[in-house]
């Protein structure tokens, strides 16, 4: 595939084609599509995540970290995002960074451990 097919089409349609290669786990070329398209709407925080996913299983955990970063910037509170950095944070080694983003992720979903509802 050349480069023109990466950005070719409309925002919904690139949208549309990088989530079709992420479900089929074609993960690099889903990020490829997606940061072009992160670039053009930095402001809204589904592409952003999905590139982010996308780095984090096409083993890119710099750039997904990057990302990640970036969506809490943006969406403190987005919990999955938060979940997803403590994992990032741990498949680098970096375990005490990650304990304190899992910890706000499981707080944030109600999955504490302890919890009487378990």
């Amino acid at each position: 595939m050349n480069d023109t097919y990466y950005g070719a089409g409309t925002a919904a349609e690139r949208w549309d084609r990088a989530r079709l290669f992420f479900d089929a786990k074609e993960y690099a070329v889903a990020a490829r599509i997606l940061s072009g398209l992160v670039e053009e709407v930095p402001e809204q925080v589904a592409p952003r995540l999905l590139l982010a996913r996308a780095y984090y299983h096409s083993a890119q955990l710099g750039r997904a970290e990057t990302q990640l970063r970036a969506v809490l910037e943006r969406d403190p509170v987005e919990h999955y995002a938060r979940l997803m950095l403590g994992r990032t944070l741990q498949r680098q080694g970096r375990a005490d960074q990650a304990a304190p983003h899992l910890r706000m992720a499981a707080a944030m979903s109600g999955d504490l451990p302890g919890d009487p509802r378990d």
